[in-house]
């Protein structure tokens, strides 16, 4: 079974497998740094499991609002006309907290808090810590990754 690692501190989302590390990839995570309370902003740490696969099939730069896929593809013009958008793109991996009291329930549920892993811009850095609390890859990373996962994949987030 695949597992996914996610470290704060390298910026670096890891896929593994039974015989070992599969693949490597930078990401941005929360500018607000790690943490778990609802409205914080913070990427949650803990032991999570992805409770959804979403957008297979769809085009790479594919816009999602609310889970739903737009129609719109992203580019330059598009992020002129919504300059305010935070952009969520070609594939979303939600995720589940696992912790109750943690990152699971109450105001630090993750899954409530919709924190996904999700594309992103080109033109957004990779290896820096950027977002709203969820966690960015290079659109094709994404379709990588997603290509090796499924509903229930363990994903731990660390410091």
């Amino acid at each position: 079974m695949k597992r996914i690692q996610v470290s704060i501190a390298d910026q670096r989302l890891r896929l593994f497998d039974q015989h070992g590390q599969v693949a490597d990839w930078p990401i941005s995570t929360a500018a607000a740094g790690p943490g778990e309370y609802e409205g914080s902003g913070c990427t949650p740490r803990g032991e999570h499991r992805i409770r959804a696969c979403i957008g297979d099939g769809q085009p790479e730069g594919a816009v999602f609002v609310g889970r739903r896929p737009t129609g719109e593809i992203y580019s330059p013009e598009l992020a002129l006309a919504f300059p305010d958008r935070d952009w969520i793109l070609t594939r979303i991996l939600w995720l589940c907290g696992c912790e109750p009291g943690l990152n699971r329930g109450g105001d630090r549920d993750s899954q409530r808090r919709y924190i996904y892993i999700h594309g992103t811009p080109d033109s957004e850095p990779m290896g820096a810590p950027r977002s709203h609390g969820c966690i960015r890859m290079r659109n094709t990373d994404l379709l990588e990754l997603f290509a090796q996962v499924k509903a229930g994949t363990p994903v731990t987030i660390k410091e």
